[in-house]
């Protein structure tokens, strides 16, 4: 392996302002995305407190029958008593 002597940088004016734009740009573009996804809280909120008071609403259906009827699951009842199951041996 060849050994080289270091090499020296030098910092110039230039390179200081081009820093410091692209740091306010990039904070600038931060504080927007933190401002956008603040507001899109807020709208998840409002939107989550309506879908409650309509499950809350007139039907009043359990939080079962809720995911039930959005997966399509549409349960058969069990037959009878103790009779029904014991011919089929279902405790």
């Amino acid at each position: 392996m060849l050994r080289r002597k270091p090499t020296r940088l030098e910092l110039k004016l230039d390179d200081i302002e081009e820093f410091e734009s692209i740091r306010k740009d990039l904070e600038s573009r931060k504080k927007q995305r933190e401002d956008a996804e603040v507001a899109a809280a807020g709208e998840e909120a409002a939107a989550a407190a309506a879908a409650a008071a309509i499950a809350l609403g007139a039907d009043h259906k359990s939080r079962e029958q809720i995911i039930n009827d959005r997966i399509g699951y549409k349960p058969q009842p069990k037959a009878g008593g103790r009779a029904a199951h014991f011919g089929t041996f279902e405790f």
